[in-house]
């Protein structure tokens, strides 16, 4: 039984259900499950008396869990305490980070953040290859995909993030802007890989309907930076992150093209190897990425290359 398990316990008492406590938690709601299931192993005792309807407190959950709240909010107590003479922040993060994002937003994010608090430090892995924890001495990773499906990763939800079919209006002069999926064949594709898998199939979805589109072109690399400054070049079309090309997009160096059709969409996840790497330096991190992403988001809703619900 680990410390945390007893705050993921105390949370699926409060809320009376398991998925609304993960989500709070911003975990997964396996881990949860799992949380619980080692509290009850070590106590012998069922604390939830589960139906199909609802979770209620057992007998032995009633008697449990005020104590249970009571010594962790002790311990809160000792931990705030430890802090009270300063509010200094130290540390190490060693973060990795995909290429285009790192180079073009998170690497000035991060010079912002410890300049702010010069007793921290950095250590900065852009790649846009996986990562693995342990090879690469790495504490947290923000990364685009889908929640971390290893339930050993804890994992906090910075943003959705929309993608964004683009080119240069000097690609779009010379070779016209397609208007449906059946006209991108048509076009130059600019393609990310990643090792040997090729992303040159596109999806997009306009209400039910959904397009799968093969695309053929002539330029495909393993870094996601380099596809962006393709495009501005105007050698192609690509399917970037809107984060990716925010500027690029509010600048005017790269158009939306076909936006009644959206690609498919994505999500920035900050990862952690495990619940006891999850610092308050991290914390902090946290939280300014997610109020630096917002920001981003906004303008694109302002500027009409978002739609508001986004911010939602």
């Amino acid at each position: 039984m680990l410390l945390q398990d007893l705050a993921i316990v105390v949370q699926v008492a409060q809320t009376r259900s398991i998925t609304k406590a993960a989500q709070l938690l911003d975990l997964k709601t396996a881990t949860a499950s799992a949380a619980i299931k080692r509290v009850e192993k070590t106590l012998g005792e069922p604390l939830f008396v589960r139906t199909t309807r609802q979770l209620r407190l057992s007998g032995a959950g009633e008697r449990y869990l005020p104590k249970c709240q009571q010594a962790l909010a002790l311990l809160d107590q000792a931990q705030n305490s430890l802090g009270q003479d300063s509010d200094t922040l130290t540390g190490e993060l060693r973060l990795a980070v995909s290429s285009d994002l790192g180079r073009n937003r998170a690497v000035q994010w991060l010079d912002e953040l410890l300049g702010q608090h010069p007793q921290l430090s950095m250590r900065l892995h852009i790649s846009d290859s996986n990562v693995d924890f342990y090879r690469d001495n790495i504490d947290i990773a923000l990364r685009y995909g889908p929640p971390p499906a290893d339930s050993k990763l804890v994992g906090f939800k910075i943003c959705p993030v929309p993608s964004v079919l683009c080119a240069s209006p000097d690609y779009l002069t010379r070779c016209g802007e397609p208007q449906h999926p059946e006209q991108l064949p048509h076009h130059n594709g600019l393609f990310y890989q990643l090792h040997e898998t090729l992303y040159n199939q596109w999806l997009f979805a306009k209400g039910d309907q959904r397009y799968k589109v093969k695309m053929t072109g002539n330029r495909a690399g393993n870094d996601g930076d380099l596809v962006r400054r393709w495009c501005i070049a105007g050698y192609g079309l690509a399917v970037k992150s809107c984060l990716d090309v925010a500027q690029d997009l509010l600048n005017g160096s790269l158009i939306p093209v076909m936006t009644d059709y959206q690609p498919r969409p994505t999500e920035l996840w900050l990862m952690c190897p495990s619940r006891h790497t999850i610092t308050p330096s991290v914390r902090l991190l946290r939280d300014n990425l997610r109020q630096r992403t917002r920001t981003i988001l906004s303008q694109l809703v302002s500027a009409g290359h978002l739609d508001k619900q986004v911010l939602s």
